[in-house]
């Protein structure tokens, strides 16, 4: 063998490991792009799972209207519709609904829908006056109130409700039994609503 030769050998050789070094490089970039765009596809996926799904907590006010549990007719037009009634393992259940003016006027919210209590009355406008009666059990259960006393409902709500408009809410109490499937919704100037809890 000539110098000449085992030097074109060696630069072969250096050439080829360039190569393959650089293909597996290449490859390796390739599998971590492919990798992070599969780990990101699934947080992608639950983060837009976590925005269809609506929380069953004390946030929620806006409810699945597509949904009708039941519709109870007030006066001057009012009508109370019940959407969902959901239990969640904290051991709470949730009530979401909406008022809405069917009538020709303006609805003016009764001071009643606050409820009796002085407290939670100084809180300011609420639903608070909402009690749920477990018939089975006789247990009535009231809304729920945070450390400050303020009710776990929606508040703070216009004093009026003008005609055609609707006012959505949600209120929470503590969850009956878990034998309890259904329950009667009590509130100012409707007659009692027989709901099915989820």
């Amino acid at each position: 063998m000539t110098v000449r030769y085992v030097t074109h050998v060696r630069r072969t050789g250096a050439v080829a490991l360039m190569v393959a070094t650089l293909t597996l490089s290449v490859a390796a970039c390739g599998g971590d792009d492919g990798s992070g765009a599969q780990n990101k596809a699934p947080s992608n996926s639950s983060a837009s799972h976590k925005q269809e799904k609506p929380p069953n907590s004390g946030g929620e006010t806006v409810p699945q209207t597509s949904e009708v549990l039941v519709t109870v007719k007030g006066d001057s037009g009012i009508e109370m519709v019940i959407n969902t009634a959901k239990r969640d393992s904290g051991g709470f259940l949730t009530v979401n609904g909406q008022f809405k003016n069917t009538g020709s006027g303006i609805y003016t919210t009764p001071i009643q829908w606050s409820g009796q209590e002085s407290a939670v009355a100084a809180t300011g406008r609420s639903l608070a006056g909402m009690t749920l009666v477990d018939s089975q059990a006789k247990k009535r259960y009231y809304v729920l109130r945070d450390t400050d006393n303020r009710p776990l409902t929606t508040s703070g709500y216009e004093p009026s409700i003008e005609a055609g408009k609707t006012l959505t809410f949600f209120a929470q109490f503590p969850a009956p039994d878990q034998s309890t499937n259904q329950v009667d919704l009590q509130f100012p100037g409707f007659a009692n609503a027989t709901i099915e809890i989820s």
